[in-house]
C-alpha cells in the first residue's frame, strides 16, 4: 500500500503522513528532507542554490546529513525551495524516492509531487492544504516555542514566496493530482486533521476493496 501525501509548506502534511505510517505500520519518508539536505549541502559547499550546477553537486550529500537538526530550520527550508526548482536536482533524487515507495509492504511519502510524479500509481493520494495566514501562524508558533524571535508577518511573507516558487516552477510544480483527496485543515487542530484524513483514507481503501 502506497499513500502519497502532498501539500504546501506548514499545511500539516508531514505530521499527518507520519501518523498514517504509524497507524498502518509502514515506513514513512519526508521527501522534503532530501531537498533540505541538498540545500544545506549547497551552503556547506559555499555554492549558490539558484545555480543548477551547484545544486546538482550538492545532491551527493552524506546520509549523515539527514539526521542534523539544522535541516529543520527556516533558512534551510528556504534553500530547499530554491534548489527544488532545478529539474536536474529533481531527477537526481527521483530514483531514491521511487525506490522507497516501491519497497515490499508499501510506504507513506510526503512532499510536493508524490502523487503527481514520484508515485502516480499510489493507492491513496492526499493533498493537504490550509490558508496562508493559518499556515504562517502555525509555523510562527513552532518557531517562537523554540525560542526564535521572528515576526509573524515575516513568516507569512516567506511562506507566500515558497508557495509561489513551488507552484510556478516548470518541473513538477506543486499541485493536487487529479484523483487526490483534497483536505483543507485550516479550521482543524492536529488531532482533528488526522482523524479527518484517516477516515478519508479508510473510505478510499474500502472503495478499492469493494471494486
Amino acid at each position: 500500500m502506497i499513500i502519497a501525501v502532498d501539500g504546501p509548506t506548514a499545511s500539516g502534511k508531514g505530521t499527518i503522513a507520519k501518523r498514517l505510517a504509524e497507524h498502518f505500520g509502514i515506513p514513512h519518508l519526508d521527501t522534503g528532507l532530501l531537498y533540505r539536505a541538498v540545500g544545506r549541502q549547497v551552503a556547506l559547499n559555499g555554492g549558490d542554490p539558484d545555480d543548477a550546477s551547484d545544486a546538482l553537486k550538492a545532491c551527493k550529500f552524506s546520509d549523515d546529513l539527514l539526521g542534523e537538526a539544522i535541516l529543520r530550520s527556516e533558512d534551510t527550508g528556504s534553500m530547499a525551495s530554491r534548489v527544488s526548482v532545478h529539474p536536474e536536482v529533481r531527477e537526481a533524487l527521483f530514483e531514491r524516492q521511487r525506490a522507497f515507495a516501491m519497497q515490499p509492504g508499501g510506504a507513506v511519502l510526503d512532499g510536493r509531487d508524490i502523487g503527481t510524479i514520484i508515485a502516480p500509481d499510489a493507492d491513496v493520494k492526499l493533498f493537504i492544504t490550509a490558508g496562508v495566514q493559518e499556515r504562517a501562524r502555525r509555523r510562527w508558533l513552532e518557531m517562537t516555542d523554540r525560542g526564535i524571535d521572528i515576526q509573524l508577518a515575516d513568516v507569512e511573507a516567506d511562506i507566500a514566496k515558497r508557495d509561489a516558487r513551488d507552484i510556478n516552477r516548470s518541473d513538477a510544480p506543486l499541485k493536487a493530482a487529479p484523483d487526490a483527496l483534497v483536505i483543507d485543515t485550516t479550521s482543524f487542530n492536529r488531532d482533528e486533521a488526522f482523524e479527518t484524513v484517516l477516515d478519508a483514507v479508510k473510505e478510499a481503501l474500502n472503495r478499492q476493496m469493494g471494486q
